[in-house]
């Protein structure tokens, strides 16, 4: 039995100019690297370009690294932050209860998933929501995710703080930042 994907079959794509003699792939373009760091960035995140080039700039503006500051304020997103707490299965779920209303910032009804956290602020649900199915088995699930130490938890109530901003060590995504950098210097 032959494989299905053609690609399995033969090492080289389909077409006329396919064959293997001809079939040379190069070494990717520095710029090609640097657009899919951002691309990646930008996906992982769940941000727009507009936004992800905003962010970019409030990043080169303020002191430090510009990478790890991007990253940062990246992280220090609502919809990160309730993520990282372990509130959603993904930043796009975290999101949604975000947009749905379901989530208080510093005892405010916060619709907005972008909104920037500082130190010191307590995200909680609201007392509407906690009723709901979702946030009821949520407690049992909770305690088995693993909570950054820039924020803490109580599962109990339902709530979370944040401790300090974080920094570029707690950040375990597998970024290069520099590349995206270069890529907003060309």
């Amino acid at each position: 039995m032959t494989p299905k994907c053609s690609f399995e079959r033969r090492s080289y794509p389909p077409g006329q100019h396919g064959s293997e003699k001809q079939f040379r792939r190069g070494r990717a373009s520095d710029y090609l690297l640097q657009l899919r760091e951002k691309q990646k960035a930008r996906r992982i995140y769940g941000v727009f370009e507009r936004q992800f080039a905003g962010y970019f700039k409030r990043a080169a503006g303020s002191a430090g690294l510009t990478g790890s500051n991007l990253l940062i304020l990246l992280e220090s997103r609502l919809d990160n932050v309730i993520y990282r707490l372990g509130m959603a299965d993904s930043r796009a779920q975290a999101r949604q209860l975000v947009n749905h209303g379901h989530i208080m910032l510093n005892g405010r009804k916060t619709d907005i998933p972008s909104a920037l956290v500082s130190a010191g602020d307590e995200i909680s649900i609201r007392p509407q929501s906690a009723q709901k199915e979702y946030f009821k088995t949520l407690r049992q699930e909770m305690d088995n995710r693993r909570v950054p130490n820039w924020l803490t938890v109580d599962v109990n109530a339902l709530t979370g703080s944040v401790v300090s901003l974080a920094a570029r060590e707690d950040i375990d995504i597998s970024l290069n930042e520099q590349l995206i950098v270069e890529y907003y210097s060309r």
